[in-house]
Parts: structure tokens; sequence; C-alpha cells
């Protein structure tokens, strides 16, 4: 049966209300340059929050009907949608959290593009205007609060997860909920929605009134992991590595639970960093979180990090197995610790300006067939540059697994082929099987995953 469609005229909600003549003009490019497809897609993205799906190329060609367009009104503008998904309206009303959500992605869309135009001598290879960058996006968008006591978890896990593993993440978004913790997440399904709805209840009971649920996401990602409706702050970056660096900026600690190749990328940017000689003193909660099912997943991930990175990496990680209160209480004593560290060094409560980021890190990595294959995948080279590199490797996979772009290329000209040091690749090929095996490439019912990568013999270029 064929999803109805609706004709709708949305006001603001939230933000950006007035743009200018040259704001508008930008939003209704359609060329190479313009914003309008940048924006027709995020924009579609949010309007299917709650739909399961994680194949972004599917969802815009599904929707190929969809358009939307800017009504300037004497009191400022609205937005007209034509065939959008009835889903996201109720009585011909759209919902309140996705026209918050709407709004979001076109205040951050025109922000992020204005600022390399209007900022003087803004260079985007430079590391100090890429971090500034991000804190201007996240101020912008009202995530960083001076007053606010430090409270920020950031929890990531994979969005093809178990209904077990969910409730799981559930439980422990609950426990951090208790001791007055807010949520920050990908903004997706699975384990990055799960402990935002746990938080809730949680929040609750202690009748916080300004519980913090924030979404951070990126334009190539969002048709695949679309806002769940709990995000009730939702930030758009520019690239997967601004969105990256946005987390362990803003965030107090992270919290894992099992996923895929995205939580492993993740893993592998936040150890990088904080292998880094100038982080090392630095604290950072950091928990490895799962059931008694999946201790056998984390002491994967565990031996991986230990054979590709070394003993120091793993010393910067609990691992907590089926026990949602340690873990809370676990991060609540690690965030105190933070407190009073960024209190005796005069270091912002919210933004860890502190954070040494090493330029490999910040710089956009485009997952081409050329560039997957000639990733340096060797040992012999510091740790931090061992796990920089093996980050990019398993962007390349995400992109060709969900992201528009990169499933077009696999499409093309078969899987990214992986190579480098049989010492590197046989572990990584080794946890990349587990994930096939264990469906945490795809969401439960999607056609049968066909890889988009393949490990190849020979030493890295």
């Amino acid at each position: 049966m064929k999803e109805t469609r609706i004709n709708a005229l949305v006001s603001p909600e939230g933000s950006l209300e007035v743009l200018s003549k040259q704001e508008v003009d930008r939003l209704k490019d359609k060329s190479e340059g313009g914003l309008y497809r940048l924006f027709r897609q995020c924009a579609l993205a949010v309007l299917n929050t709650g739909i399961e799906t994680d194949d972004c190329k599917t969802l815009m060609e599904s929707h190929a009907d969809f358009d939307i367009r800017l009504v300037p009104q004497p009191r400022g503008l609205k937005l007209e949608l034509i065939n959008a998904p009835a889903h996201a309206f109720v009585d011909g009303s759209m919902l309140r959290a996705n026209r918050e959500h709407l709004f979001s992605v076109l205040r951050d869309i025109l922000y992020t593009s204005s600022i390399p135009r209007t900022a003087d001598g803004f260079r985007r290879d430079d590391p100090e205007d890429i971090t500034n960058l991000i804190f201007h996006i996240l101020r912008n968008a009202g995530v960083l609060q001076a007053g606010r006591q430090p409270d920020t978890v950031v929890c990531w896990g994979g969005h093809s997860i178990n209904r077990a593993e969910y409730d799981y993440s559930k439980v422990v978004g609950h426990e951090l909920g208790l001791r007055g913790l807010s949520i920050c997440t990908g903004c997706g399904p699975g384990a990055m929605k799960g402990p935002m709805k746990g938080a809730t209840i949680g929040h609750a009971k202690q009748r916080v009134a300004n519980g913090r649920y924030i979404g951070i996401t990126e334009p190539a990602i969002i048709g695949a992991e679309a806002p769940n409706p709990i995000v009730n702050e939702l930030v758009i970056m520019p690239d997967i590595e601004k969105r990256l660096e946005a987390f362990v900026r803003t965030g107090h600690g992270v919290i894992v639970f099992p996923g895929g190749v995205g939580t492993a990328e993740e893993i592998l940017y936040l150890l990088g960093i904080l292998l880094h000689p100038d982080n090392r003193d630095l604290p950072f909660p950091l928990v490895f979180t799962g059931r008694q099912e999946n201790a056998e997943y984390f002491e994967m991930i565990d031996r991986f990090i230990r054979q590709a990175l070394g003993e120091e990496a793993a010393s910067k990680y609990d691992i907590i197995i089926d026990d949602p209160v340690r873990v809370a209480q676990t991060m609540k004593h690690g965030i105190d610790e933070v407190v009073t560290f960024r209190r005796a060094m005069q270091d912002a409560y919210y933004f860890n300006w502190m954070l040494n980021i090493d330029p490999v890190f910040q710089m956009p990595f485009e997952p081409t067939h050329e560039s997957m294959r000639a990733l340096e995948l060797h040992q012999d080279q510091p740790a931090h540059l061992i796990a920089a590199n093996l980050r990019k490797a398993f962007s390349g996979i995400v992109a060709g697994n969900v992201k528009e772009q990169g499933i077009r290329q696999i499409q093309q000209k078969g899987p990214f082929e992986i190579s480098g040091d049989p010492q590197l690749l046989a572990p990584l090929e080794q946890m990349l099987e587990a994930f096939v095996t264990q469906n945490r490439m795809k969401l439960p019912g999607s056609v049968a995953y066909s890889p988009s990568y393949r490990i190849v013999q020979g030493a890295a270029a």
C-alpha cells in the first residue's frame, strides 16, 4: 500500500524565523554550490522520525516527489511541504518534535555555510579554525550553557541492535537520569534512542525539568539514522569528523553500548585522541557496557584494541557487564573528577578546550576506492595514528553500508578494498566478520547484508 503524503505550510518552531534574501536564494539554489539539495535531504530525514531504515539512498528514491519551498511572510517565513510523509502529522498538524527538528536543520545548514563566507581569514584546514567552527555551531544552536554544571553523558552504540540490548541501554539511561545526568547521542534509533528514553523516566522521578536529550548528526548520515522523537536539541554538523569532535568537546564522559562499524569508528576516534601525549592526564570517563550476553562482544573489542593500539589504550576505559547501577555510578564519579580538574585548570565546563585533537582526526576523509586502498594500516607509527587510520577504514565501511554516496560507489565499482599489515588486518577482518554474523551491519529485516568492503593482501601504500 502506497504511503499517504501531505501538502502543508509549516511555521517556525524553536529557531530561525527570519531569513535574509541571500539566505533564501541559497536555499532555493539547486546548483552544485547551492543548499537546496542538502536542505531537502535533511528535511526529509527529520520528517521520517520514527521510521526504521538505514538506507539513505532508498529513502531519497522512495520520496522522489517530495519538495520543500520557502514562503516569505510579512512577519517571517513559512515552509511549504509538498508530498511530505503523513506520519509526521497528526490531524493535519505537524508533530511539534518534527517541526523543531525541521527548523534546527534550517538553522544549522545556513549557519554552517555562512561562517566560512563571512569569517575573516577562516581556513578549512586550520585545526584552530575547525574547533572554533564547531564551537560557534554549537553555541548558535544553544547547546553550550555557561551556567550549567557538567552533566552530559555521550552514549554511543549501534542502530542495529536486538530488543534485549535496546532494553538494557534504556535501563542504563534510567540510572543516569536518576542521577540528574543528561544524554547526548547520534540522535538515531537503537542504542541512540534507548538511553534517552530511560533518562526521561529517571528525570521524571527526580522532577528534573530541564533534562537534555541532545542529538548530534551530519547530513550524510541523517537519512540513514533519522532523529528519534525524544531528541529535544538537534544539531547538524557539516561532516562526520566535526560531529565526532562535537561529541568529545561537549560531553563530560562516554558510554559505549554494543554496535557495529560506526561504533568501532567512534571508539577508535576517542581512543586515538586520548592516546595523544598532550591528553594523557586529562580525565575523561569511558565505559563499555552491555548485557551478560554481550560479554564476548566486549572481549572481542578489548582484544582488538590491545592488538592494534597496545595496553595503554586499554587503560583508558572500564568494561562493566550487566550492571546499570555501577555504570551510572562510575560515570557520575568520573564527571565529578572532570569538574575538579577543569576548575583547577580554569577550563570551561561547557566545552573541552584543553583536549588536543591532532589534525589527522579533524580533516574530512572522503571514502573512495582510491582513498580506502591508500590507508596506512601498519603498526610502524604512533598508536594514536594507527587509531586515526583504522577510524578512516571504519568510516569508509559505514559510508558503503548506509550513506547515499557510498552506496552508489559500491554499486558502480564493487566493494572498497582495504590493504595493509596482516598483523593489523587479521584481527580487523575477524571483528568485521563477527559484526556481520551478529547482524550489526544492517537493521533487522533489511535485505541480506552484502559487504561494502574486501580485505586484500599486500602492504599499505
